[in-house]
């Protein structure tokens, strides 16, 4: 597993493995100026194929806001390590399990911010334990399983997996193009050789297990809905994955605050991080003032 940042961080930031009692886990993180008020810390887990630097467009307008941001690669992604061949390790109660043990690291409660697949596995944290958490946001994160367009694009991956080396993947998803719908690689992260190394980092069994995840998740918004927690739903105003009305509906059925970015889709940290992060920090202030 590679060790180096492959990406440049946010002005700033730091990277670095943080320590927790479940194993190590590569983060971004980034703080307001010395002397400067902590208004809150943010915890940012990533979408299917994605990683920590999704978010990176995030860091500098949240710092100023007043917010610490540590965005992480969950277990088996791009610089954390995990198991190559082993799926159970990846099973969604496995990945919520880490990230209580991240949220516990830095010193809880935080401000759960979870980005398509990462929005269902902070929902999967916060119904096994919400105590450690402040807020839920939900970014372009729907109530079950993927659609199904989105689904025969997983299923394709798959298989690739199931045949092909890592390289050889990632040489047929660039011919298709990148499966960016379902979490990942966010258009402007990074150039093709950055992606391409960052796709190589990843766990070929988290890539298998968290498909099979997309693709078969209950829905759950009963659950949430009964957690007393603040919860705030965004999306782009455009989504392949679960169409914008699925998270509309969502939304009402969570009673939680929602936010739709003009000119985004599936990946408004990427398409549009200014309103996108203004949307996030002008939630956790409603949350402190309350």
């Amino acid at each position: 597993m590679t060790r180096h940042a492959t990406f440049t961080p946010p002005p700033g930031a730091r990277a670095y493995h943080l320590r927790t009692s479940r194993g190590e886990f590569a983060v971004v993180d980034s703080s307001p100026g010395a002397g400067a008020e902590v208004r809150g810390v943010a915890l940012l887990l990533p979408g299917f194929t994605g990683s920590k630097e999704d978010f990176s467009l995030l860091h500098e307008p949240l710092v100023a806001r007043g917010y610490r941001v540590v965005a992480v690669d969950g277990r088996g992604q791009h610089e954390s390590d995990g198991p190559r061949d082993d799926e159970s390790a990846y099973a969604q109660r496995e990945l919520a399990r880490d990230v209580l043990a991240q949220a516990a690291a830095l010193g809880a409660p935080v401000h759960l911010v979870g980005h398509s697949l990462g929005g269902q596995i902070a929902r999967a944290a916060v119904l096994l334990d919400p105590s450690p958490f402040l807020s839920l946001t939900l970014i372009s994160s729907g109530p079950g399983e993927i659609s199904v367009s989105q689904q025969q694009r997983v299923k394709l991956l798959r298989d690739a997996l199931a045949v092909l080396s890592m390289a050889e993947v990632w040489e047929a998803i660039q011919a298709m193009g990148p499966p960016e719908e379902v979490g990942g690689p966010a258009r402007g992260i990074g150039d093709q050789e950055q992606l391409r190394r960052r796709w190589l980092g990843n766990s070929r069994a988290q890539l298998l297990a968290t498909g099979r995840q997309l693709c078969t998740e209950p829905d759950r918004v009963a659950e949430l809905a009964a957690v007393l927690l603040p919860l705030h739903v965004l999306s782009g105003a455009h989504d392949d994955t679960w169409p914008v009305a699925l998270l509309d509906d969502m939304a009402v059925r969570l009673s939680a605050h929602r936010t739709v970015v003009t000119g985004a889709e599936h990946s408004p940290n990427a398409d549009r991080p200014l309103p996108t992060a203004r949307a996030l920090a002008d939630f956790w202030d409603s949350v402190r003032k309350g």
